[in-house]
């Protein structure tokens, strides 16, 4: 059998979780089945993947115009393949076309949904419109959708109801305990001025509206103040939502100290080190299909204090890995809280009570990790990816 992924991230050029799962479940295919790479970006001496960039031609061309042109570099590279299986929206339009062009069965792997991200309007203009219609294209043509947590197969089913509901499959999101694991290194911790004596929160993720950083950002006002409120955060998604925390941050730090914020894309030892330290860290996601990020501290042994939404709730389980933050979301497709302030305060509640309780922290902290190893191993979600392969080659879609 041989399978054509279709990436826009893969090392080195990973910046999210769709990068993180790309990778790792190439890595884990590789022992058993013929996986072929094909990735955005510069080119790659990894054997058996190939990079694509933009045509030259579409060099002024909007991002959208660019992403489609760099599909269409990839499609014809796909023949002979048994099946091709891309993932998000920038590489579903040539897993789409190679699909039609070849007569082999088309997988998406949904990360995100395009419906669900309305504010992405202002970072790509037009090109939202473009980056949605090659999703809902796509889905609806495809042999299978796979979702990476319950939560998500209920929005894709929503978003796109024409879908066949036995199409679409939940594969959970993985980690790799092994490689993210408990780290104890106080040089780390010193180089970015965090006391390793002091209580803190630990946040890690892009600055993007679906993260949730503004709110956390204002939760934090309320914490005791010995509390840390360590920010691993940067690539923003416009000017406008950096300047938002921007303003907030320089706000925080001047009514308390112990706020720091590290800006640039950390090692994974340097992170593994950070999060082991936390006494609790915390995804204030209004939108969060799983939530790699959480299996990640969980791994490092951090308590999770995380949004009650989307895939976030069969990660976290409430009073036993961490704690779980009730929202009521407006249904426009933003996330956005129907009152903000209540769930900021309802943020700073729930913080305040695990970062006040180091020993129950501790205990989150160990259980998550265990869940981490047992639940959500590569292997397995390899093992359940590849069957998925062989059922759609054996049923002709």
């Amino acid at each position: 059998m041989r399978v054509d992924i279709i990436t826009k991230e893969y090392p080195p050029e990973v910046y999210g979780g769709a990068g993180v799962h790309v990778t790792e479940l190439v890595g884990a295919l590789r022992s058993s089945i013929d996986v072929r790479v094909r990735a955005f970006g510069a080119e790659r001496a990894e054997e058996g993947t190939s990079s694509y960039g933009v045509p030259t031609e579409l060099a002024a061309a909007n991002a959208a115009v660019q992403t489609l042109g760099t599909d269409l570099e990839i499609v014809s590279d796909v023949a002979g393949a048994d099946v091709v299986h891309s993932h998000t929206w920038y590489a579903n339009f040539a897993g789409h076309l190679a699909s039609l062009l070849h007569g082999i069965p088309h997988i998406v792997t949904a990360h995100s949904l395009e419906p669900l991200r309305p504010w992405k309007a202002e970072q790509l203009g037009g090109g939202y419109a473009v980056s949605s219609w090659i999703e809902k294209t796509a889905y609806e043509g495809a042999a299978a959708v796979v979702a990476v947590s319950g939560g998500m197969r209920a929005d894709i089913l929503r978003s796109y109801p024409q879908l066949d509901p036995a199409k679409v499959r939940v594969i959970y999101n993985g980690i790799d305990v092994e490689a993210w694991h408990p780290v104890d290194d106080p040089a780390v911790l010193a180089a970015e001025g965090i006391d390793p004596a002091r209580p803190s929160v630990v946040f890690v993720g892009r600055i993007t509206r679906q993260k949730g950083l503004p709110y956390f950002l204002r939760a934090a006002e309320q914490l005791p103040p010995e509390v840390q409120v360590i920010l691993c955060a940067g690539a923003p998604d416009t000017p406008q939502i950096m300047s938002e925390v921007e303003g907030l941050v320089r706000g925080l730090q001047s009514t308390r100290d112990g706020v720091v914020w590290i800006d640039r894309m950390l090692p994974r030892h340097e992170l593994c080190a950070i999060l082991t330290a936390a006494t609790t860290f915390v995804c204030p996601s209004v939108y969060e299909p799983l939530g790699i990020v959480n299996l990640e501290a969980m791994a490092c042994g951090a308590a999770v204090v995380g949004t009650a939404t989307g895939g976030i709730p069969e990660v976290v389980v409430d009073g036993q890995t961490g704690r779980l933050v009730p929202i009521e979301q407006a249904q426009d497709g933003t996330g956005t809280p129907v009152d903000p302030d209540a769930f900021v305060a309802d943020l700073a509640r729930v913080l305040t009570e695990v970062v006040s309780d180091p020993v129950l922290a501790r205990a989150y902290g160990e259980a998550g990790r265990e869940r981490a190893r047992t639940a959500f191993s590569w292997q397995s979600i390899a093992d359940e990816t590849r069957a998925l392969y062989a059922e759609v080659i054996a049923d002709g879609r």
